[in-house]
């Protein structure tokens, strides 16, 4: 396996283009995360069903969040994708959110070139409405039987704020 890391760069983010590296399928409730430390992805804990994940999951390469790890996508798709893919996104927007007491933000991305649906979402306002409530829902909740109220979505933003958190979590993987 590649190390993403080095291969890979975050991409155009200015003219709302990444680069994600898939972590976990829409619908599973593995939480499979990369290892940058051994280049390869780790299943870190099984969580209840109930918890599955409501859209892909992933990272933006050769970025750091505050939390310490690459900055989060939430890939939205209308089927599962596959874990270790990597594909060129367009950003609609950031997802602000703390997970005891971090700040973990998620970039909401859809795929670049989505011939399925028109290339129809262009924006954070262009996402059905459930879907933003159920990823809310989510997150605001997936931890409540281990950890009850550690996690908190604090707002959905759009691409200018997305732009300014990846712009961050660049400057932080240069820096380290």
């Amino acid at each position: 396996m590649a190390d993403f890391n080095k291969i890979l760069e975050p991409g155009d983010y200015q003219n709302n283009k990444v680069n994600v590296v898939i972590e976990i399928p829409t619908g599973s409730n593995h939480k499979i995360e990369w290892d940058r430390e051994n280049a390869c992805f780790m299943l870190d804990r099984i969580e209840p069903i109930a918890f599955a994940k409501p859209c892909n999951y992933g990272f933006i390469p050769q970025t750091l969040d505050e939390d310490g790890d690459e900055l989060d996508v939430l890939m939205i798709t209308d089927q599962p994708l596959t874990t270790g893919i990597w594909m060129k996104a367009r950003v609609l927007g950031v997802m602000k959110f703390v997970d005891d007491g971090e700040v973990d933000d998620k970039i909401i991305c859809v795929p670049e070139d989505d011939r399925n649906n028109g290339d129809h979402y262009q924006m954070l306002e262009d996402l059905p409405e459930r879907l933003i409530e159920q990823i809310e829902f989510h997150f605001n909740h997936y931890k409540d039987l281990k950890k009850p109220g550690t996690t908190k979505v604090i707002e959905f933003a759009g691409v200018g704020a997305a732009k300014e958190v990846i712009e961050a979590a660049i400057a932080r993987w240069k820096d380290r």
